[in-house]
């Protein structure tokens, strides 16, 4: 059977994207399947499996070999093999075990008959065989890094351009979108750059990149977003827009110079994933039906609060999402507009030509909206202008940085908005944190149960919030969530109403604690309690809600 035929039959490949395949392999060389990756029409992690079923031959597998001794060649043995992408796993008398991104290199199938070796090749996938690269410059002590000067711009772009350099890239941002991360990170540590994934929050080492190919990532990504590829002193920002694993995808790119070396981040935008339903937050049944009767009202400010990263804007956005409709105008001021809302007026702001929140805002109001959206309040007149826009009949949405739902008020204070204002406006605050979910096909009863429900005086707990039973659960790690026990996030809030109660409490050093307390004679409960809520049903762990609002 031929490749072509192949990839036709057992994968999503349209005659269309196989003929131009074919024809840019034909005019310009290299691998069938690696030009689909290119192309963003064959996922990578299809690749290994769809070599070894054409070549009949086994699959590679990592975890087999991490803590395996490599064995070591000469210096030029070692460039020779990884620059085709080769990798000697074990070698002996009468046979080698290689791992090989391409067993019909001719080159080195060449050199393995001049040589008279035998050898068994697993085929794996370039970011793998770089992996143990890492590992065997560490063993052999031999240095892999080609001596790049920073004034050599040509050389850089040669690098960057590469094979190597474009699969590896292509590799861990596949690899990334499989995983779900919405970050990824290329950080220099112990004299190479270690790769890690922000996976449901939360940060995952997957790789370390080969010394000789730390360069040309760092420099093909400045390429891609923009960037000045020799400015290494200063901070700079870029974005990149392509299709990977067939999915189109925006990467917002940031560098930032460290003493070692440079730091990358590339945050991962995926349109086609994102859903703005209040379902989806995963927000408890009573605070989601206090939220909805709030955003139907037709003027007044809602606030969220909560630490960067904690879905804040996504929130926001999915509360706009129910208010979408022809018969309202919505404007939203955005530092930067990361998702495109059908229906709905975006402006992102620009400091550089004095374009910030306050003076972005002034120009929404005189637009006519009904609901307007702030992406933060930062200063005094932004946060005057919000709420006495709240006052001539607005909806507002924003947020502000605070731990929970009362101090938004100590916060609003400190910026020099008056009290009245405050009373005035405010409909309600939510305090807001993303805990991780179970991973609902590796979820069992947790045999640690008992000793929660009495540390934590759990069996109180139901009794005060009317829960039927207590289900603690974890996740023992599957395929499904990476091994981890979690997979997907959910919201844990802290409710407030601005009622009359609060207005009317003096906006001192003790409204924190009567606010508090004030709540809880409404049995609304506190950010950790929304999440022991939610754990008790079986949702999420006792130790995330801890380590997200403990």
């Amino acid at each position: 059977m031929k490749l072509e035929q192949l990839l036709v039959e057992q994968f999503d490949i349209t005659d269309a994207d196989l003929t131009r395949a074919l024809n840019y392999q034909k005019k310009y060389g290299g691998r069938l399947e690696q030009i689909l990756v290119n192309m963003g029409s064959l996922p990578d992690d299809q690749v290994q499996p769809l070599i070894a079923k054409y070549l009949m031959l086994p699959v590679f597998n990592i975890l087999e070999w991490q803590e395996v001794d490599l064995p070591l060649l000469d210096a030029a043995e070692i460039h020779f093999l990884i620059n085709n992408n080769w990798l000697l796993l074990k070698k002996n008398a009468s046979k080698w075990v290689f791992a090989a991104v391409d067993p019909l290199n001719i080159s080195v199938n060449n050199w393995l008959v001049k040589q008279g070796i035998s050898a068994d090749i697993l085929i794996a996938n370039e970011s793998e065989i770089q992996a143990l690269a890492s590992k065997l410059a560490d063993s052999s002590n031999q240095s892999l890094e080609e001596n790049v000067s920073g004034d050599e711009e040509e050389r850089l772009r040669e690098l960057a351009s590469e094979a190597p350099t474009v699969n590896l890239l292509n590799s861990l941002i596949g690899k990334a979108l499989r995983q779900g991360a919405s970050d990824m990170h290329l950080e220099p540590f112990q004299g190479r750059y270690r790769v890690r994934y922000r996976i449901d929050g939360v940060l995952h080492e997957v790789e370390r990149i080969a010394p000789k190919m730390q360069l040309p990532i760092v420099t093909r990504l400045k390429i891609l977003s923009g960037m000045d590829i020799a400015e290494k002193r200063r901070p700079q920002d870029g974005k990149i827009e392509l299709k990977i694993s067939n999915q189109e995808i925006d990467i917002r790119v940031s560098s930032l110079p460290l003493n070692d070396g440079e730091s990358v981040v590339m945050r991962f935008l995926r349109k086609d994933n994102v859903r703005y339903d209040m379902s989806v937050l995963g927000l408890s049944s009573d605070i989601e039906a206090c939220i909805k009767e709030d955003i139907k009202t037709t003027s007044g400010v809602v606030l969220l609060t909560g630490p960067t990263g904690s879905g804040k804007t996504t929130t926001l956005y999915t509360f706009l999402n129910a208010l979408n409709n022809d018969d309202v105008k919505i404007i939203t001021l955005e530092d930067p507009v990361e998702y495109q809302l059908p229906g709905i007026n975006q402006v992102q702001v620009n400091s550089d030509i004095g374009f910030d929140f306050s003076a972005g805002l002034r120009s929404i109001v005189r637009q006519d909206p009904d609901i307007i959206m702030l992406g933060e309040i930062r200063d005094k007149e932004t946060a005057q202008i919000a709420l006495q826009s709240a006052l001539t009949g607005h909806l507002v949405f924003s947020t502000v940085h605070t731990n929970d739902a009362a101090s938004a008020y100590t916060r609003l204070l400190d910026l020099g908005v008056e009290e009245f204002l405050l009373n005035a406006a405010l409909v309600s605050i939510v305090a807001q944190r993303l805990a991780r979910k179970i991973c609902e096909h590796c979820s069992q009863p947790d045999p640690e149960a008992e000793k929660y429900i009495t540390k934590y005086d759990l069996n109180d707990f139901i009794e005060r919030f009317n829960i039927p039973s207590i289900d603690i659960r974890k996740g023992i790690g599957c395929e499904h969530c990476s091994n981890t026990g979690y997979k997907g996030r959910m919201a844990v809030t802290e409710y407030l109403a601005c009622d009359d109660t609060i207005k009317a409490l003096p906006k001192d050093a003790n409204f924190i604690n009567k606010a508090k307390t004030h709540n809880q004679s409404l049995k609304r409960r506190t950010l950790i309690e929304d999440g022991l809520y939610k754990a008790i049903l079986g949702q999420t762990t006792i130790a995330e809600v801890l380590r997200v609002a403990g």
